[in-house]
């Protein structure tokens, strides 16, 4: 029995140095979580329990403990590596099957979809036609179809007009004795083609001015330009008899042949103080058309696209997974885990929700194993089974000892 009961010992131990072994061999793998080897000890017992203490019959395996606890950030210079910091797992489609990592060095395939190195594509939530994102959990994809332009429908003025300017003649804007101040502002059409509106200001009396708008030398102003009265406070009291302080401009064809348009332009943060002329602001709400040139990933896993003409455009969100016992997970390989009975239902939802982690992009999540821990752990290891053996070496001279007797 001493012979059967120390195998039991250096199985066991042979166990640990093999756990050991792959967590040192893992030292240095994205995403990897050590394990642990717990014992538990063996007694043989009949149907109505043990009436006596007996000696016991070794040890065994009593589980193998993944150990989740969050490894150490590495800062990257990519932006598709992602990190996790806290709770919450990359679900992975597997040609159907979900898969889980905390390995999040993900790239591109050449469809454009976020994919880890052995190719299972990132999942998240998609977005529908509006650019909105929309929960449902679909492959994460990056769209290189250039941006549609926006037509210019609204521009927003800031600005202050000296109140000690002169009141000036009828305006000729081929003549700059004919009006006060004047500014420009890019305006984009349906082709995303800038057409370059230039606004006149001429003060006609003591807080009343007239602005004049013109594109290639044509007025798209009203006839006689568009009034601004301003009150006592210097903030605009109406504009062509509007409280909203905005006016419209004509409908205008822009010369690249793009859908007639026109444009509204709010004066509301448009001052007349005893201040010089200054524009601190113009705001137009029109782009035009983009190229992709590059993206990134927020800390609640929201991919935008930035493109070529400063807009950017949102193209899904990254989401994260979790478990009620992430130790239950089994182990797929490639720092992979798949769900089990043990490790309950998957809780999905965006990063920062719940009790989910949020995303670091540009880092990887290195492995939590210590190398030091490991090293002493190996000692004890080594030692348990050399222990073990020696029980071997001294039951097997006990019994030569009893033959010898019998000699």
């Amino acid at each position: 029995m001493t012979f059967e009961i120390a195998l039991t010992g250096i199985n066991a131990a042979s166990v640990e140095l093999e756990s050991i072994s792959n967590n040192i061999a893992n030292n240095a793998t994205t995403g990897f979580k050590r394990s642990s080897v717990e014992f538990a000890d063996v007694y043989a017992t009949s149907a109505f329990g043990a009436a006596n203490p007996s000696t016991g019959q070794g040890v065994r395996i009593a589980n193998i403990r993944q150990e989740f606890e969050q490894g150490d950030l590495e800062f990257t210079t990519r932006n598709l590596d992602l990190a996790v910091e806290g709770q919450g797992m990359f679900k992975l489609d597997d040609g159907g099957n979900a898969v889980y990592t905390r390995a999040g060095n993900f790239g591109l395939d050449r469809e454009g979809n976020l994919v880890n190195s052995n190719g299972l594509n990132l999942t998240g939530y998609g977005v529908n036609d509006q650019d909105e994102i929309v929960p449902i959990q679909t492959g994460i994809k990056i769209d290189y179809s250039d941006l549609a332009p926006k037509t210019t429908e609204t521009v927003e003025l800031s600005m202050n007009l000296d109140i000690n300017a002169e009141v000036l003649p009828p305006f000729d804007m081929n003549d700059s004795a004919t009006y006060n101040f004047s500014t420009s502002v890019a305006l984009y059409d349906s082709l995303g083609v800038s057409q370059t509106a230039n606004i006149f200001f001429r003060k006609d009396a003591p807080n009343s001015w007239t602005a004049f708008t013109a594109i290639d030398g044509v007025e798209i102003n009203q006839a006689g330009g568009d009034e601004i009265t301003f009150n006592t406070d210097g903030v605009p009291l109406d504009v062509n008899g509007n409280t909203d302080a905005t006016f419209t401009s004509n409908v205008f064809n822009p010369t690249s042949g793009a859908t007639a348009m026109s444009v509204v332009f709010d004066l509301t943060n448009v001052s007349q103080f005893d201040n010089a002329f200054g524009v601190n602001r113009i705001d137009q709400n029109g782009y035009a058309a983009g190229r992709l040139d590059n993206f990134d990933v927020d800390s609640e896993g929201v991919l935008f696209g930035r493109f070529s003409n400063g807009q950017s455009k949102i193209m899904g969100q990254v989401t994260l997974t979790s478990f009620a016992n992430q130790g239950g997970l089994k182990q797929s390989g490639a720092t992979t885990w798949s769900e089990t009975f043990q490790s309950g239902d998957p809780a999905t939802g965006a990063p920062g929700s719940a009790s989910l982690g949020s995303l670091q992009a540009g880092a990887l999540e290195g492995s939590n194993v210590d190398l030091t821990k490991q090293l002493v752990a190996m000692i004890g290891a080594q030692r348990n089974f050399q222990a073990n053996a020696q029980v071997i070496s001294t039951s097997d001279t006990i019994t030569q000892t009893v033959i010898n007797i019998r000699r």
